[in-house]
């Protein structure tokens, strides 16, 4: 169980890193805030690409390919958020199918 934790913790601090930071150079590029937002940004982004390396699955792929639903997930709520964009119907469905993905991906049975 607490290895479960670990894992969604982690995931979860990734997914902030790669929203959080992108969302501050987006923030610098397209609307003009400045310079040390990007900085700030690319910092954060650094560390995503650093936060995954403490899972404890054996495999590169499958824990890029688990933290692809995530993310999803997390844009959907980051948008819902901060970007007061309500998720529809439709949003919703494809956050349950990412999920479902996820779990099937990390911890179904394998020999």
């Amino acid at each position: 169980m607490i290895l479960i934790i670990y894992t969604v913790l982690l995931f979860f601090l990734a997914g902030l890193a790669e929203i959080g930071g992108g969302y501050l150079v987006w923030l610098w590029l397209r609307e003009g805030r400045p310079f040390w937002y990007g900085i700030i940004g690319s910092i954060v982004l650094i560390l995503y690409g650093v936060i995954p390396t403490f899972q404890h699955f054996p495999s590169f792929g499958r824990v890029y390919a688990a933290y692809g639903g995530v993310f999803i997930v997390l844009s959907v709520l980051w948008g819902w958020g901060i970007d007061k964009k309500t998720p529809d119907t439709y949003d919703w469905i494809g956050v349950v199918i990412c999920l479902i993905g996820v779990s099937v991906m990390l911890w179904a049975p394998r020999h």
